[in-house]
C-alpha cells in the first residue's frame, strides 16, 4: 500500500496532511509513505524529519502521486493534481463540498474515491477524527491573539503607579468550539468577556468559563438547536429582537469575535454597519466566518478594513493555518485516526468498509459518480 502526501497547491495554505508522528504510525500499519519535497516546510517540518520517520522524499507532485493507493491532503485536489492520480485511488482531505458541485463532478470523473473530513459525524467514535473541532479550536485561540495585536491596548486590568488600566471588554458571538476557546483565551488574558449564541445549551458552557451570557431567552431560543448540535436558522422576528439586544451591548465592547457558521449556507450577518459605527475608535472586530461571506458588515476576506470611525474589521482567512505547525499536527492525527479504519491490519492493504457509518457520512465520490446523498442531485 502506497500513501502519498502532496505539497498543498494553494500558496496560502501552510498546513500539511502528515507529520513525522503519523508517518511512523502509517509505517507501523505496513504502508510505504512518499512525501513531496517541501510539503511540510511552512509547518516547520523539513524533509529530513520525514525521512527520519521512514518516509521517502519525492522531488515532484507527479513522482509523489505515481501509483499511490491513498493520497492525503489538506485541501481537495485541483484538476492538475487529479491528472496525476491513478483511477480508483482514494483521496482524503478537507473537501469544502458545499457550493462546489463542479469540483465534485471533476473528482468523480477522475475516478477517485474522495472522502471529506469535515463531513465526519459528531459521534463519540469519531471525536478523534473531527477536523472541524481541532481546527476551530485553534482558530478561536488565534482570533483572540489577533484581536489583542490589533487592539493596541492592554487586555488585563493593570494597577500601576501611573494609574489603573481598565480590562478590555471582549464579546464572542457564536459559542461553538471556536467561540469557547476564544472565551477561555480572552479570560486567561484578563479581559472581561461576554458571549452570545442561539443555542440554549451554550449558556451554561459560557458561564462555566467565567463569561457572561447575552441573549433573548424566549421560547424560540429554547428550541434553537438541531439534533446534531448545530444552530438552527432563527426567525426574522427573533433575529430582530436579538439584534436590538446585541446593538446596545456591542457599542461598549473593545474586541468582538464572530464565529457563526451554518453548514451549507452563507454565514449569517450578525453585526450591521450601524453596530460597527456605534463602536469606539480603536475597537476591533475579528470575523472568523469571512470565507463564507462573513458575520460582520464590511468584512473583506484576507483584509483588515479600518472604518471611518476608526474601527478595525479583521478578515484573516484560514485562521487555523496561522498556527500551521500546531494545526498540521492535529489535522494529521485526525487523518490517521480515520485512515486507520480504512486499512485491513492483516493484509496491510486499503480495504474500505463501504457500509461503515463513517465512510457513508464522508464519501463524496466513487466509481465515477458523486455518491453522497447531499450532493448527488446538484452534481448530476
Amino acid at each position: 500500500m502506497r500513501i502519498a502526501v502532496l505539497t498543498e497547491s494553494d500558496p496560502a495554505e501552510p498546513r500539511v496532511a502528515a507529520v513525522p508522528e503519523t508517518i511512523k504510525k502509517f509505517k507501523g500499519l505496513g504502508a510505504d509513505v512518499t512525501i513531496q519535497s517541501g510539503a511540510g516546510l511552512k509547518a516547520g517540518v523539513p524533509d529530513a524529519d520525514y525521512e527520519a520517520a521512514g518516509a521517502t522524499i519525492a522531488a515532484s507532485a507527479a513522482e509523489t502521486a505515481t501509483d499511490a493507493d491513498l493520497i492525503l491532503k489538506v485541501r481537495r485536489p485541483n484538476e492538475d493534481e487529479l491528472k496525476l492520480l491513478k483511477t480508483g485511488a482514494t483521496v482524503v482531505a478537507i473537501m469544502d463540498p458545499y457550493g462546489n458541485e463542479a469540483a465534485l463532478k471533476t473528482m468523480a470523473d477522475a475516478g477517485i474515491s474522495a472522502f471529506s473530513m469535515e463531513l465526519m459525524p459528531r459521534i463519540t467514535r469519531a471525536q478523534v477524527m473531527d477536523v472541524l473541532s481541532s481546527q476551530a479550536n485553534l482558530a478561536g485561540y488565534r482570533a483572540v491573539i489577533d484581536g489583542a495585536a490589533e487592539y493596541g491596548r492592554a487586555m488585563p486590568m493593570m494597577m500601576t503607579a501611573a494609574g489603573t488600566v481598565p480590562a478590555a471588554r471582549v464579546f464572542v458571538m457564536g459559542v461553538g468550539v471556536a467561540g469557547l476557546q476564544a472565551i477561555a483565551t480572552a479570560r486567561r488574558m484578563g479581559a472581561v468577556v461576554t458571549a452570545t449564541d442561539v443555542r440554549p445549551a451554550t449558556k451554561e458552557q459560557v458561564e462555566s468559563l467565567g463569561a457572561k451570557f447575552v441573549a433573548v431567552e424566549d421560547d424560540e431560543f429554547k428550541q434553537a438547536e438541531t439534533s446534531g448540535g448545530y444552530a438552527k436558522e432563527m426567525s426574522a422576528e427573533y433575529q430582530k429582537k436579538q439584534a436590538e439586544l446585541v446593538a446596545t451591548h456591542i457599542a461598549k465592547q473593545d474586541i468582538v469575535i464572530t464565529t457563526a457558521l451554518i453548514p451549507g449556507r452563507p454565514a449569517p450577518k450578525l453585526v450591521s454597519e450601524a453596530m460597527v459605527a456605534s463602536m469606539k475608535p480603536g475597537s476591533v472586530l475579528i470575523d472568523l466566518a469571512v470565507e463564507r461571506g462573513g458575520n460582520v458588515a464590511g468584512a473583506k476576506a484576507g483584509e483588515i478594513v479600518t472604518t471611518e470611525n476608526g474601527v478595525k474589521i479583521v478578515g484573516h482567512v484560514n485562521v487555523a493555518g496561522r498556527l500551521a505547525a500546531t494545526a498540521s499536527s492535529l489535522y494529521a492525527r485526525n487523518l490517521f485516526a480515520f485512515v486507520e479504519t480504512l486499512i485491513d491490519k492483516e493484509s496491510k492493504a486499503l480495504a474500505v468498509k463501504w457500509d461503515d457509518e463513517l465512510v457513508k457520512a464522508t464519501n463524496l465520490t466513487r466509481d465515477g459518480q458523486v455518491v453522497h446523498p447531499s450532493f448527488q442531485s446538484t452534481a448530476a
